[in-house]
């Protein structure tokens, strides 16, 4: 069997490709792995709003209860509510119900630590062991030594109350926009901020099962950037299916990704003396304006691979407090363990608040430069090709040169298609996007003779 598990969980389309059956031998497993030892394990269950979750989550909760854990059921509630409740109840376990920002018919299961972590490599493989081997030595309990599912009705508010209490004031006097994707945030993003005292506007707050993420949240937020400006609103913030992930939108209606969120939030916390190290961690694919920003603000960075466990690997490991992604996949390490798109929002709202400053002025700290992505696709032995072939290095070389310091070039193999990545950034459009995909063509003819 090749390996169930990718960058985040086990996902594929549902009933298809993931099926009940596939949920149940995780939960029987998961359970087993992660709870080896515990006297009656706690396990916690979470979903987003799409219309599998409810078999999803019946079948991995009989797998749960098969081997004699507790299963704690918290319905629909965002992916870093998972992490946080982790801790704060106890568990040993948890698992969420959710493809994040795919389309309906998609549909993950991805679990936590009891410490809100995602598996390493290492736990996912064991998980996928017990399973290939036919649950060899895995307990069936029988009587009063199977597992009980509960309800916890709480869950929701206790993560409310605790993505709350990540700013210090209130949001009285902000007019703010959310779009909730039609996913998990639904309730818990439009209470945090009315609770905050924030006039709030929402769109896409009304789930059915199979809407989340249509045309809305953050991989779609042109109807928040509209409605932004119609209402006259201060800022707005979409997120994606299971709200792990925030964009931001100004006053004027322009989108703010995940680059600018983290130079003002790098900045703020610099300002305030609490960025560790002064530095921020992000990934390779980060704008070259954000670097140029901290480093005229004096805010070092630490680059990573592509991924946000990447991200956190570094910041758990130097002791950092903030890293993401330009998708809006922001980490504040001394609040959750993974990104929380709420929580996101509230610390962007809370630096417009306090500093009395426009978005758009605050987001200004940081300039982006033009980027342009372009594919090459080339046999899965030739992904290095780039490295190897001394006219693919020549042209690159030129091109770094012919940027004048400004701008770069990034090519990046694909880890799941045959394709190299070309992604080229730089202060003309225009040029850069003649040599991005000038240099594409090259190393897809180079590499396909």
């Amino acid at each position: 069997m090749s390996r169930m598990f990718g960058t985040d969980g086990v996902r594929g389309i549902a009933n298809n490709e993931l099926t009940a059956q596939m949920a149940y031998d995780l939960g029987r497993a998961g359970a087993f792995v992660l709870t080896e030892g515990t006297h009656k394990p706690k396990i916690l269950v979470a979903k987003d709003t799409r219309i599998s979750g409810d078999m999803l989550e019946s079948a991995l909760v009989a797998g749960i209860l098969s081997v004699g854990a507790e299963a704690v059921c918290l319905g629909v509630i965002p992916t870093p509510a998972i992490a946080y409740l982790n801790r704060e109840y106890g568990a040993d376990a948890g698992v969420m119900i959710s493809a994040s920002h795919n389309p309906v018919e998609y549909n993950g299961i991805k679990f936590f630590d009891n410490k809100g972590y995602k598996l390493s490599d290492d736990l996912e493989d064991q998980i996928q062991s017990v399973i290939e081997s036919g649950f060899e030595g895995v307990p069936s309990p029988i009587g009063v030594h199977l597992g009980k599912k509960r309800k916890e009705t709480g869950a929701i508010g206790d993560y409310i109350d605790f993505a709350k209490s990540t700013i210090g004031t209130n949001l009285k006097g902000l007019k703010v926009a959310l779009d909730c994707a039609n996913g998990a945030c639904y309730e818990a993003g439009v209470k945090a901020f009315r609770d905050l005292g924030a006039e709030v506007y929402v769109i896409n707050d009304n789930p059915d099962g199979t809407n989340i993420n249509e045309n809305c949240g953050s991989t779609h937020p042109e109807e928040l950037m509209e409605y932004v400006v119609k209402k006259k609103c201060d800022c707005g913030f979409a997120f994606d299916g299971d709200a792990d992930r925030c964009l931001a939108v100004d006053e004027k209606g322009t989108l703010i990704d995940g680059d600018h969120i983290l130079t003002m939030c790098a900045k703020d916390l610099k300002d305030s003396g609490r960025l560790k190290d002064n530095t921020l961690v992000v990934t390779v694919m980060s704008n070259l304006g954000l670097k140029i920003a901290c480093e005229r603000e004096g805010i070092n960075l630490e680059v990573t691979k592509v991924g946000d466990r990447y991200v956190l690997e570094n910041m758990v490991n130097n002791g950092y407090i903030i890293g993401g992604e330009q998708s809006g996949h922001v980490i504040f390490l001394d609040h959750n363990s993974t990104g929380d798109g709420l929580v996101t929002a509230l610390q962007v709202a809370s630096i417009v608040k306090k500093s009395g400053k426009t978005l758009s002025s605050l987001a200004g700290i940081m300039k982006a430069l033009p980027q342009v992505l372009a594919n090459a696709k080339v046999p899965n032995n030739m992904k290095d090709i780039h490295e190897k072939d001394e006219e693919i290095i020549n042209e690159i070389k030129k091109i770094e040169e012919s940027l004048h310091g400004v701008g770069r070039v990034l090519i990046r193999p694909s880890g799941t298609e045959p394709l190299v990545r070309v992604m080229l950034e730089g202060e003309n459009q225009e040029e850069i996007d003649k040599m991005a995909h000038n240099l594409a063509k090259l190393i897809e003819t180079k590499a396909n003779r």
